[in-house]
């Protein structure tokens, strides 16, 4: 049962993004942003925990988890170490993730030849 909330928050979230695609002018760029944004707005607020716990990796792997793990990073740094922890605890918080994109988006410029869409 776990896999199949997952798959079915994980499609939502999607299909959500993809109707945003189809039927605004926003492009993929400001959705994504918009994703990380409302995660972090939400997980602020303490509301998208309840989402996790519903849809587990279907809710933790889009980018609203990513603004969600951006935003309890810095909620527990605040409390830890003061303001200072605002700026420092959401980089510390996806570390992992944003070297991870990093070290593969390199890897695979590197092996393919990458072309902007005419």
């Amino acid at each position: 049962m776990d896999y199949i909330r997952a798959f079915v928050v994980g499609g939502l979230i999607c299909v959500i993004a993809q109707i945003l695609m189809d039927k605004t002018k926003l492009t993929p760029a400001r959705i994504l942003v918009l994703y990380v944004t409302i995660g972090a707005i939400l997980g602020g607020f303490g509301i998208y925990k309840k989402l996790i716990d519903f849809g587990g990796a279907g809710a933790t792997v889009p980018l609203l988890g990513f603004g969600n793990s951006l935003a309890q990073g810095a909620i527990k740094a605040v409390k830890k170490d003061g303001i200072i922890g605002a700026f420092t605890g959401g980089l510390t918080a996806t570390a992992g993730g944003i070297s991870a994109a990093v070290f593969f988006g390199y890897l695979f410029s590197i092996i393919f030849n990458p072309k902007t869409k005419k």
